[in-house]
């Protein structure tokens, strides 16, 4: 029987160029380049995306690009111009003529001042959609300040969340254990720019997209921000547990600790039974949960002296089977090891010209009729200059040549 053809991603045919460097603007592209888009990625010369140089385990060279580099880059064809030259421009202008997306997060004015910004574009292509992502936004008092996801963290809110309570061991402030603002940063531009795709194909018309990792930031407090506008309180930090649900936080174990997630009084009521002590459900300072978050202090404790005396595993078996929602705390080790993530198959590899395979984490996004593919290793720094040149803008070898030796590729 004949092979059948590989299916093309949703975005096959859309042509995205990527000035973006650091994490926002690279996960947001890569996911792009997931499904299915031409990602050409546009560093400087001899330097490229200053992330290239962030490599813990000291063996990848930054015309490699380091392990952030590598989990941040895939499906994407890498070219140097170097936009500060007038031939570098005029090298951004052409590609841009017939490009779909521009992706940048340099601080506002910077791609003015090079001539190469929304205006400057739009002009040339009213189609396109300019993605601008920075830490503040184009606009306000703090716009050209820098912004990097550890001061967002603090400043936006979320690490005043974060962090064991006031008067345990340990307390403070606690930045989450990821970038985790740049990564929904990269989200809501992927979604943004969607969108403005969507509102293209209705309409002819390109736009700029302003997003701020600031405005990212504020928006994922979500219910605890709506709390805050509600009532005017600030909330406090509350560890792993939940502000309005009890219990729900880890309880240590024989072995270590796992997470209790009790949503209701009907799995408050089969906890305690499978634990031995079925009267708890029924005492009236636990027996709602509006009860069981006024009594906190007083119910947590007694369910700690219960959780230690049996493991983990004993407990997560137990507790599933009665539809009690429970689960371990995995190291990533125990994350890979998963059988449920080993099913989904969420690791994965893309073949690189010198490294061999290279592990990458795969797509959560499962699309039946357009699926994500992995077709590219991480670029090294210029490595498909020539190629793209030649296909995109029609240049021949002297050409190309000619521009190396003016130092603009």
């Amino acid at each position: 029987m004949p092979t059948a053809a590989p299916r093309r991603g949703a975005l096959a045919g859309v042509r995205v160029l990527d000035f973006s460097h650091q994490a926002a603007g690279p996960w947001a592209t890569s996911l792009l380049g997931d499904m299915g888009a031409d990602v050409v990625k546009i560093e400087k010369p001899g330097r490229g995306d200053s992330i290239r140089y962030a490599d813990r385990s000291g063996r990848l060279p930054p015309e490699v690009g380091g392990l952030n580099f590598q989990g941040l880059n895939r499906n994407k064809r890498g070219i140097t111009i170097d936009i500060g030259t007038d031939a570098g421009v005029a090298l951004v202008r052409r590609l841009a003529k017939d490009a779909d997306v521009v992706v940048e997060n340099f601080r506002p004015g910077v791609m003015d001042r090079h001539g190469i910004g929304y205006a400057d574009l739009s002009a040339i292509n009213p189609r396109l959609v300019y993605c601008s992502i920075s830490g503040f936004g184009q606009s306000g008092p703090y716009a050209n300040r820098p912004g990097y996801d550890f001061l967002i963290q603090g400043l936006g809110g979320l690490m005043s969340l974060s962090g064991r309570p006031e008067g345990e061991a340990g307390a403070g402030p606690m930045k989450v254990g990821v970038a985790l603002i740049d990564l929904l940063a990269g989200l809501y531009a992927c979604t943004a720019i969607l969108a403005a795709l969507a509102h293209r194909d209705r309409t002819g018309e390109g736009q700029h997209i302003d997003i701020s990792l600031l405005d990212v930031g504020v928006a994922c407090l979500a219910n605890q921000a709506l709390n805050y506008c509600t009532t005017g309180i600030s909330p406090v930090r509350l560890g792993n547990a939940h502000p309005s649900i009890v219990p729900y936080e880890d309880f240590p174990t024989a072995d270590g600790y796992m997470l209790l997630g009790i949503g209701n009084d009907g799995q408050f009521e089969r906890f305690c039974a499978e634990a031995g002590r079925p009267e708890l459900a029924r005492d009236p300072r636990f027996a709602t949960n509006a009860e069981r978050v006024r009594n906190r202090k007083t119910l947590i404790p007694l369910l700690r002296q219960i959780t230690v005396t049996r493991a983990t595993a004993a407990w997560v078996a137990a507790l599933e089977a009665k539809s009690v929602p429970c689960g371990p705390i995995n190291d990533l080790a125990g994350v890979f090891a998963d059988p449920q993530v080993r099913s989904r198959e969420l690791q994965t590899s893309v073949e690189h010209p010198t490294l061999g395979p290279v592990p990458q984490v795969a797509s959560p996004l499962r699309l039946s009729g357009s699926p994500v593919s992995y077709r590219r290793a991480p670029p090294l720094l210029g490595e498909h200059t020539e190629s793209v040149l030649r296909e995109v803008l029609g240049l021949d070898a002297d050409g190309i040549d000619a521009l190396r030796t003016r130092g603009v590729l």
